[in-house]
């Protein structure tokens, strides 16, 4: 750490502790050079998670709007809130193991659509409307019939 004031190279840590906001390290240094001292803050570097939404847009990852979705399509249903944690867990890893650091929502919400199918088949359609955009009645149908068949 280079000191402020006379732009030595060489200092010591006289303290160490963690920020009141519990998001950074205080450290107070001794310039071994002109002996003045100075504190420094490190930070953690976060670069969040990326999502590309189905215009291009890119927005953060938000781990709320995946829980509202399945809250929504699972509403008077019989799954549980473990379940949709799970589910919103998934979500994330599928976000976290991307190589760049984003996904697209499509990847999100078909991962989300096949643990639905899984669990509970009237909230695999209620969130498929949402997430598919089902435009008319045919197409809510075709969905309901390729459920049925499996």
């Amino acid at each position: 750490m280079r000191c402020p004031f006379c732009f030595h190279l060489k200092d010591k840590v006289i303290d160490s502790r963690m920020s009141k906001d519990g998001h950074s390290i205080r450290r107070r240094r001794h310039c071994v050079k002109c002996g003045r001292r100075f504190t420094t803050y490190e930070h953690l570097d976060e670069i969040p998670y990326m999502v590309i939404k189905k215009d291009g847009r890119r927005e953060r990852f938000d781990k709320k709007k995946v829980l509202e979705g399945l809250l929504r399509a699972c509403e008077k249903r019989p799954v549980t809130m473990a379940t949709m944690q799970e589910m919103v867990a998934a979500a994330e890893n599928l976000v976290i193991e991307s190589q760049d650091r984003e996904c697209r929502t499509k990847a999100i919400g078909e991962r989300l659509m096949q643990m639905l199918l899984k669990v509970d088949k009237l909230a695999y359609l209620r969130f498929a409307s949402v997430y598919r955009d089902f435009k008319d009645l045919d197409q809510f149908l075709h969905e309901t019939r390729q459920i049925r068949n499996l």
